[in-house]
């Protein structure tokens, strides 16, 4: 029996065997008809020459160069310098450490020592993996071919550039040693945020040399480049683990490590120590290089979107995305830019000592030291519809990644949302603020906050008392596929198929909405409804002063003027009868809305002078019900603070007038809304 397996297990092998020289013998073959027949051998005789010239021309110097890029505040302030690192953190072969070195052999490429910078058996294998799969699932570049193409070339995918590419791999090989291309290998592959070189990786992820790191730490610092986004620490912290384990048993079945040191390395706990002088500025750095990186995509062509047909256009669109967004960042770490911003450091600081201060009671941390309770402020000078302040979260004294909430965080927006995707659109059909509605009960409807009705009452006085039976019937009049289409028209990235509902009249959305966007929406409404994509980067310019990107700010109309201007009207009287009574800001007129959700879980002010306009959010991260939480409690209080300070020393500024228009009585069907049950917005409430 024992010998039947074996002489099994020996015709396997054997028929591996020949298959895989059966796909070597056909690429040889395509390669030679393709060559000769094909038209293509001048072509490649000129990538040949090309490729045998730049490796002539080499040095190793040619492996340590980078460029810092810089960024400046709005006041000329340098926020923050963006380096690679190569030249700083560059190491010779033997300050790296040799698991560093056997953890990207073993799975980035085994046969490296073997081959002369193309190895044959990965191509034929990855082509037997097309065959068999349909798709590439195995990737057949060495480690050479990789450097080839990082310092060399560009990342466009022709068949142009992978000849030149294993054409520049020989030449490569040939004048430099293997201990060479691996220390250029190691010194200038990308491991995400801004590191390029193992060095620079290591003190960004764990503020300590790479010689200073342990077995798992090391390999798990090698799964990263593989794919910078993908395996991104910060981001996708178990996608990282997952790869630092098959490195682990990469190296173990090579016989690099012992079983006991396997063992030992994927146990290990990973904890990211990101250096203190990375996170000085978190919130604005991080924004900036957010807003920065996609203005690069930008000069690229890219097409941002924010709605998709089906899930396989949604992924395809992200594949892309994440692609190019990874090209782009790695560029603005390296291109030596200049990039100019509209944050303003001293409005900054303000922001975020408004949101400290307001909630330094809340000291309950979570199992990282984060605070359990949060905030996020964003605010956007109205003149230029460009970002002010950014904040992201409370302050904390420790070394480490924090999330930016600001822009990255969605969360269910309450009666904040109302004026944008409810009586804006109504001013616009007819409706004034004076038109009377019936505020009384509704069958499987929302109920007020305060379970009273008022009865016959106008508009304006249904936006004060945020009461939720008037915005539900006018946006079932509107239709949710009206009233949501604003929003699209503003970029709100979030939206979900299944927000077109009456639920979302009230905030009852599926992933919900960001400060960020919160901010811009009523931006608009300030801005007489012409919508401008909110960014802090005002141009960017490269290492000799030439202009790469000047942001446009370029205005959409999405609500009419005359509607954008009645809604201003109405919100003022929100902060001087309404729900944010006592929030104004003395003689500056202002205007703004409160947002509470489900159990006091989510709490919002929004609101805007003519000068500014600033949205806040406050609540848990692991969404919990705060007592007192009310969108005129907490939020209004960081909204107040920071506005007063903001507007110290400016002129009053008066809001232009709506044309007055005649108003017609408005009466709502009794109709009743079908299949509305709790999740649809039944016990929304808002105060």
């Amino acid at each position: 029996m024992a010998a039947r397996k074996k002489r099994k297990k020996k015709y396997r092998s054997f028929w591996i065997f020949v298959k895989l020289q059966a796909v070597l013998l056909l690429v040889v073959a395509a390669g030679a008809f393709w060559y000769f027949f094909g038209g293509y051998g001048e072509q490649i005789k000129e990538l040949k020459t090309e490729a045998v010239r730049l490796v002539r021309s080499s040095t190793k110097d040619t492996f340590k160069v980078s460029q810092t890029s810089i960024v400046y505040a709005a006041g000329g302030e340098v926020i923050s310098t963006l380096k690679g690192g190569k030249d700083s953190y560059y190491l010779s072969i033997e300050e790296i450490p040799e698991e560093a070195v056997w953890a990207i052999v073993s799975i980035e490429d085994k046969r490296f020592f073997r081959h002369n910078g193309v190895d044959l058996r990965a191509l034929a294998r990855a082509g037997l993996a097309l065959i068999e799969n349909g798709e590439a699932t195995q990737g057949g570049s060495t480690i050479t071919m990789q450097l080839s193409r990082n310092i060399f070339l560009t990342q466009e995918k022709t068949w142009q550039r992978k000849v030149e590419e294993i054409f520049i791999a020989r030449e490569l090989e040939k004048k430099y040693t293997k201990d060479d291309i691996l220390e250029f290998y190691l010194n200038n592959i990308y491991f995400g945020n801004g590191y390029y070189g193992i060095q620079s990786a290591s003190r960004g992820y764990f503020n300590r040399d790479v010689g200073e790191l342990t077995l798992s730490e090391i390999a798990f610092l090698c799964a990263i480049p593989n794919n910078p986004t993908l395996y991104d620490p910060v981001t996708n912290m178990d996608n990282a683990l997952s790869r630092r384990d098959r490195i682990l048993k990469r190296m173990l079945e090579d016989d690099k490590i012992s079983g006991q040191a396997y063992s030992e390395a994927k146990a290990q706990a990973i904890t990211l120590t990101r250096p203190e002088a990375l996170t000085k500025n978190d919130y604005v750095e991080t924004y900036t290089y957010y807003c920065a990186t996609r203005a690069l995509m930008e000069t690229e062509g890219f097409e941002f979107r924010y709605d998709f047909s089906s899930d396989d256009d949604r992924e395809a669109y992200e594949q892309a995305y994440n692609e190019l967004y990874t090209d782009c960042q790695k560029r603005l770490y390296t291109g030596g830019y200049r990039i100019y911003t509209s944050l303003d450091l001293a409005m900054q600081e303000e922001l975020q000592a408004a949101v400290d201060e307001t909630l330094a009671g809340y000291t309950e941390v979570n199992e990282e030291g984060v605070y359990t309770l949060q905030s996020s402020a964003v605010c956007i000078d109205n003149d230029s519809g460009r970002v002010k302040a950014i904040v992201g979260g409370r302050s904390q004294d420790f070394a480490g990644y924090t999330l930016n909430r600001a822009y990255q965080s969605f969360r269910q927006p309450g009666s904040a949302v109302k004026p944008l995707t409810v009586y804006t659109p109504s001013f616009e059909r007819n409706y004034t603020p004076d038109t009377l509605v019936e505020d009384e009960p509704i069958e499987d409807g929302p109920s007020n906050a305060n379970g009273a009705y008022l009865g016959e009452i106008t508009v304006r006085t249904a936006v004060e008392k945020s009461v939720n039976t008037v915005a539900w019937r006018l946006y079932e009049e509107l239709t949710p596929e009206v009233g949501l289409s604003y929003l699209e028209e503003m970029n709100f990235s979030h939206l979900d198929a299944e927000d077109y509902r009456p639920a979302t009249a009230l905030g009852g959305f599926t992933n919900g909405v960001s400060a960020l966007e919160m901010a811009s929406g009523y931006a608009a409404l300030e801005n007489d409804g012409k919508y401008r994509m909110p960014t802090c980067i005002v141009k960017i310019l490269d290492a000799e002063g030439n202009e790469v990107y000047v942001s446009a700010q370029e205005e959409k109309q999405v609500y009419k003027q005359n509607a954008a201007r009645m809604m201003t009207d109405v919100l003022q009287g929100v902060l001087t009868n309404g729900t944010g009574r006592g929030l104004g800001l003395s003689d500056m007129p202002c205007a703004g809305k409160t947002g509470t959700t489900n159990d006091q879980k989510d709490g919002w002010f929004v609101g805007y002078t003519r000068y500014y306009t600033t949205s806040v959010w406050v609540g848990y991260d692991m969404p919990r019900q705060l007592d007192k939480l009310m969108g005129s409690t907490y939020p209004g209080t960081v909204w107040q603070k920071f506005m007063r300070g903001a507007h110290e020393g400016l002129e009053p500024m008066e809001f232009l007038p709506y044309a007055k228009i005649s108003d017609e009585f408005h009466t709502f069907r009794s109709s009743e809304t079908e299949e509305a049950s709790e999740q649809d917005g039944g016990e929304i409430l808002d105060r």
